[in-house]
């Protein structure tokens, strides 16, 4: 009798939650890129100098008493949400340099690994290059083996050859 239930997931569920967290951190590490950002500060700058002047000089807008507390706590708020955001950007990047590491210790160790058989591949070489008969390895016996060609008929192999069609 087949089964058809996956036992390692419980009934109504399909495996995978609503949440995906590495949207939320691709999300926190843009929001972190901009707070970090030139244009961010000149945005804030111009809008606290705006809140400030006008509730500072506008007595009929005035929302925000000095000492702006209203203000302050944005900004408190900001920072609360700011900086858990900048963690979490930072802790992907460090996550993305260890796989950076571990990508180059993996390509070092295969062109280690592929420098030592070249290495290797070398020595053999110029073992069987230094085993490799040349001329002075040669002449003796090939001198022994005319004298005996010439002992057993008695002609001189050096001399000029004499073919049997000139005579």
């Amino acid at each position: 009798m087949a089964r058809k239930d996956n036992l390692s997931t419980p009934r109504g569920t399909s495996g995978a939650s609503g949440y995906d967290s590495d949207a939320f951190a691709r999300w926190a590490e843009s929001v972190a890129r901009f707070l970090g950002t030139g244009r961010y500060l000149a945005v804030q700058t111009i809008l606290v100098i705006i809140w400030v002047g006008i509730n500072a000089f506008a007595w009929e807008l005035r929302w925000d008493k000095y000492p702006f507390i209203l203000l302050n706590l944005m900004f408190s708020t900001q920072a609360a949400y700011a900086a858990p955001l900048i963690l979490l950007a930072a802790n992907r990047q460090a996550d993305r340099d260890k796989e950076d590491i571990e990508r180059d210790r993996d390509t070092n160790a295969r062109s280690l690994a592929e420098t030592e058989f070249l290495a290797r591949e070398l020595a053999e070489v110029r073992l069987m290059l230094e085993q490799k008969a040349d001329r002075e390895d040669l002449v003796a016996p090939i001198e022994q083996l005319t004298q005996a060609l010439e002992r057993l008929h008695g002609v001189s192999l050096l001399d000029e050859p004499h073919y049997a069609d000139e005579d």
